[in-house]
Parts: C-alpha cells; structure tokens; sequence
C-alpha cells in the first residue's frame, strides 16, 4: 500500500438527514482548500476521489451496536466527560426516524468502500483510509479541556484558526464542524492522533491532546 506523502489532501464530512445532506471541507498540509455541500452521498465520495484525497474523517457511526447499547467508542469517550449520540442497532436506525443522518452515514461509507478501507486501529496508515471522528472530541483535544458546547461555533472555529486552518469560507457551523473532521484526517496522516474502540463496534479518531 501506498504510504501517504508530504502535502496529502485530506477531507472531512459533517453528516446530516437527507434533507440537509453533507458539509466536506478539503484541508492540504493543515491550510484551507476546497469545500462541497451535496444531498448525494455518492457526490460526495466522487468529490474526494477527484481530489485524491488521502483520508476522509466522518462524523457519523462507521458500525452499528451489536447489543444495542452505546459502543465501546461511545462510552470510552463518556468516560473522559464527551457524551456523544448513542449508536443503535442497525434495525432500530433504519427504523426509526431521528437516526436518519446515521442512515445517511453508513451510506457514505458504502459509497467509499471500494477505495477507501475503513479504519481498523492501526497505527502506521497507508492506502486511502476513511475513519469516524466526533468534532466536539476533535475540539476538545486540540484545545486539551471539555469545552462547552454553549460557544461552540466561537470555539471551534478560534481553534480551527490557531491550527492554522482559515476559517473565511466557513459560513456556519457544519462547515466548520467538517474542518475539524479534516483536521483530524490530518493529524491522522501526521501520526499524532488517539482512537476509541474496536474492530467489532468501530473506532473513532481524534488528534492527540
């Protein structure tokens, strides 16, 4: 496999219900590129072949829960004070409205599955890799303290900035919630990142506090 070289594009995807779709934002060597806003989930996966985007940070469930509890991802993150929408089963998702965006999700990550190999805990990435990530544990990490979510659109974006991430483009918070998924591919590619979970159930992925 190809490992990834210096100047990688990567991207990251804020997921919602099928009426409001996908926010991605492409970030190279850390710095503002490009950004997509697509119902299709499809689109949205050619968008980033087009790009060769190396990583692609989602931030919605990779797995369904197995028992229909929350996953050990969700409740690792719990654990250091980052509550996060519990996972259901596949049949309860399907079924019941509120988890349509995770419906949304796991169609995204069909549509990268014949190129990009989802994330399974490794810790040398190489080959295109799409992974799950949580921008609240994104942001908290990088700012090394549970924020409030009452600022979260100052903070996140003071953040994306202190990273070195323009934030001009990003016009509301779901494009600034991709930045930070893309921040986190970033710090994916660079080696400086922490995972939650298994194999079984998912991992998510955040930047090393």
């Amino acid at each position: 496999m190809k490992h990834h070289e210096p100047g990688s594009i990567v991207v990251g995807v804020d997921v919602g219900g099928p009426k409001k779709g996908f926010h991605a934002v492409a970030i190279q060597d850390g710095q503002y590129r490009a950004l997509l806003s697509e119902l299709s989930a499809k689109e949205v996966a050619a968008w980033c072949r087009r790009l060769k985007a190396a990583v692609v940070g989602i931030d919605a469930p990779c797995r369904w829960s197995l028992t229909g509890r929350a996953r050990p991802c969700e409740r690792a993150l719990a654990a250091e004070g980052l509550h996060t929408f519990a996972t259901p089963s596949q049949v309860k998702g399907k079924a019941h409205p509120f988890y349509q965006w995770m419906v949304q999700g796991a169609n995204l990550y069909h549509c990268f599955a014949p190129d990009y190999q989802l994330y399974n805990g490794q810790r040398s990435v190489s080959g295109q890799i799409c992974f799950e990530t949580f921008p609240h544990a994104v942001a908290c990490a990088l700012a090394g303290k549970i924020l409030s979510a009452k600022q979260k659109r100052a903070d996140r974006s003071r953040l994306l900035r202190e990273a070195g991430v323009s934030t001009d483009a990003l016009m509301n918070i779901d494009w600034i919630d991709a930045a930070l998924c893309a921040l986190a591919a970033h710090h994916l590619v660079m080696g400086t990142f922490k995972t939650y979970g298994d194999v079984a159930e998912g991992f998510i992925v955040v930047p090393q506090s």
